[in-house]
């Protein structure tokens, strides 16, 4: 039976991939993706076949992956950071319905709250929410209502897609929502270009951050909750293990 791996590859180096996506991609035979996670891998993987589609191509990738196993080939589709957090697992199990072929199997990553956090130090020890600030896919009024719930719930929250070119301002509306509830001192993080060149980490205030003209899409953000404090630099939220 033909089969289709959907494989988180962490956030871009080769050391923050799992035994387990490292051994699908060399067992595959046809590597498909987002044209720059492509090319993260394409150096190590030399032999095998590479398809790409540009950014907002999702639909059209996926298909190309569906037909591409159901043709008989071992194919592996690539998504940064995990495969189901903000990746293509759910859509391509949407396209391909109540099918049983190709074979799908979800390989799972290290997604960016994860890595950006082990940067930062130790930001989500506790309860935490991840939001997305794309608008692209969901729209702000429900963005703006995550964020609301999550100040509100004294959650750590992270934020993916914090800017890009066509949303300059995104980080600086969600912060202004946040202050709201949250106070103008409240630690926070940005973890930049995680495992690939140019990789760094910044604590600094939520007031701060709320006026960051270096954060774009190579950026995740963190906000701490009322716990949350800075060690040496390093962003840190207990658990209260000290308390017990």
């Amino acid at each position: 039976m033909s089969k289709l791996s959907i494989v988180g590859i962490g956030p871009g180096n080769y050391d923050n991939m799992t035994v387990r996506a490292d051994q699908v991609l060399q067992e595959c035979d046809t590597i498909i993706g987002y044209t720059v996670y492509v090319d993260l891998v394409k150096e190590r993987y030399p032999d095998k076949e590479f398809m790409t589609t540009p950014m907002t191509r999702e639909v059209d990738r996926c298909r190309m992956a569906l037909d591409a196993a159901r043709e008989g080939k071992n194919v592996a589709m690539v998504c940064s950071g995990d495969s189901g957090i903000y990746g293509m697992a759910a859509l391509i199990y949407e396209l391909r319905g109540e099918s049983t072929e190709p074979a799908v199997d979800v390989i799972p990553g290290l997604t960016a709250a994860c890595s950006g956090a082990a940067l930062l130090g130790a930001p989500l020890t506790h309860d935490f929410a991840v939001i997305s600030l794309s608008d692209r896919l969901t729209p702000w009024e429900k963005i703006e209502a995550r964020l609301e719930a999550a100040a509100a719930a004294d959650l750590s929250v992270v934020l993916y897609n914090p800017a890009s070119k066509g949303r300059p301002d995104y980080l600086k509306r969600a912060c202004e929502i946040l202050l709201r509830t949250l106070p103008e001192d409240r630690p926070c993080g940005v973890a930049q270009h995680i495992g690939r060149e140019g990789e760094n980490a910044r604590v600094m205030p939520l007031a701060q951050l709320k006026d960051d003209t270096l954060v774009d899409m190579f950026s995740t953000v963190f906000i701490g909750n009322s716990q949350t404090y800075v060690i040496g630099g390093k962003l840190v939220t207990p658990r209260g293990y000290r308390d017990v």
